[in-house]
């Protein structure tokens, strides 16, 4: 027996696992952090992809907002950069401080407090800059049009008047969209809920009741969600994008900035380089940790990282999945959803009431029918059981009830950084 060691929380959870039936440890790719980010950055902003250095864009007298991810994605440390990308536009660019705002892309999320967006921007650039919550239900929305897929898009007034928007974010990859960041900074960051739920609904197949066939991890040809959002954010009059690419230890290891597509694709790039691992065939158990906390806040949030692991695990397998979920579902419509899951009703709602907690809900659902799902988490076993989820409070009784004898298994550690690619089955799923 070897004991392999899991992120949960804010701690760690051991495992004694028969070494001889774990295929492998799998982690990103190892790829070193930015030793100076200040100096990245500005290099990033002067010579950007297929854009005019950012000092040629942002000018004195000039209205510009800086949108940023709220505190769902503090994993990607954006603390870390804001600070050095407000001094370049106000020390490089000219730009006051008074005609800077930052808005925090909360989508559907909760807005901050005070302290919360303090913890993203910095004390000392939030006591500088005026920093403001996305609403997506605000009633000053502004009207931009319709994109091919009849979506309409309203956005936040502020950045619709500004003269320059530059978005900062962290890609990824996202089981909705094919990948995170980039463009999800205006859909659904700081667009309207009318624009984010129809945008949004086509993760459902229009003929019957499962995920759409054309969205996955690290799809975006052909991709709904992904072209929808793509023609949203270039409805923008004037848009900059800075992304940023964490390593394997979730460290930032590249900036990509400029043209707010094809930066967003160099980082895509990046990502797959970076966390899609190469296996040589399927396992019967995959065992893997969200990466602790912020990461396993909650099954809204946490359970990403099934649709990561999910590519290495046999049909029918059995997935075990560490994650705390200190704040339980998360949204707080999340477990809203069971009611209609028992009561027959979740296409209708669906069909009619689309929103992203709910899909995500009933996506959870699907993975249940698909695998055995076992949870390590601090939720109680009778709530997540009509979803087909199995929780448990110990590792070692969990493991016990897995009946792992015999079974081949992968060993993830941080399965927020790890999609595995059976070799020979192609890139996509």
């Amino acid at each position: 027996m070897k004991e392999y060691i899991f992120p949960y929380g804010d701690g760690s959870v051991r495992a004694g696992l028969d070494e001889k039936q774990v295929l492998g440890v799998l982690r990103g790719h190892e790829t070193p952090p930015i030793a100076d980010i200040r100096a990245a950055l500005w290099r990033s902003l002067n010579e950007p992809i297929d854009s005019a250095p950012l000092k040629e864009l942002a000018h004195a007298g000039e209205k510009i907002t800086m949108i940023i991810s709220d505190v769902t994605r503090f994993w990607m440390r954006q603390d870390l950069v804001i600070p050095h990308l407000v001094d370049y536009l106000t020390d490089e660019c000219g730009v006051r401080a008074e005609a800077l705002t930052i808005l925090v892309a909360n989508g559907t999320h909760a807005p901050g407090d005070e302290a919360t967006l303090r913890r993203l921007v910095t004390d000392g650039v939030y006591d500088r800059v005026r920093v403001v919550n996305h609403d997506c239900m605000a009633d000053d929305l502004v009207y931009l049009g319709e994109t091919s897929f009849h979506t309409p898009v309203w956005v936040n007034r502020i950045a619709a008047e500004s003269d320059l928007v530059v978005c900062l974010g962290a890609c990824t990859q996202h089981v909705m969209a094919g990948y995170g960041g980039g463009r999800k900074s205006i859909v659904p960051g700081i667009a309207g809920m009318q624009t984010i739920c129809r945008n949004h609904a086509y993760s459902l197949d229009p003929e019957r009741l499962r995920s759409n066939p054309r969205i996955g991890n690290g799809v975006l040809e052909d991709n709904p969600l992904n072209e929808d959002m793509c023609e949203a954010a270039g409805m923008m009059k004037a848009l900059f994008m800075v992304n940023l690419v964490m390593n394997a230890r979730m460290k930032l290891s590249s900036i990509f900035s400029g043209h707010y597509l094809t930066s967003w694709l160099r980082a895509c790039r990046e990502v797959d380089r970076i966390y899609r691992v190469d296996v040589p065939e399927r396992a019967d158990v995959v065992i893997a940790s969200c990466g602790g906390y912020p990461k396993d806040m909650s099954l809204y949030q946490g359970t990403k990282t099934i649709d990561n692991v999910e590519s290495g695990l046999k049909p029918g397998g059995t997935l075990i999945l560490l994650i705390e979920a200190r704040d339980g579902g998360g949204h707080p419509e999340y477990f809203d959803w069971i009611r209609d899951l028992t009561a027959g009703t979740i296409e209708e709602r669906l069909r009619t009431r689309f929103t992203v907690p709910g899909y995500i809900f009933f996506l959870n659902c699907e993975q249940a029918r698909r695998y055995r799902v076992m949870l390590l988490t601090g939720i109680e076993p009778e709530i997540v059981k009509p979803m087909g989820l199995e929780a448990f409070s110990d590792m070692d009784e969990l493991l016990k009830s897995a009946n792992l004898a015999g079974k081949s298994i992968y060993v993830i550690p941080n399965g927020s950084t790890v999609v595995p690619h059976v070799m020979g089955e192609g890139g996509e799923k």
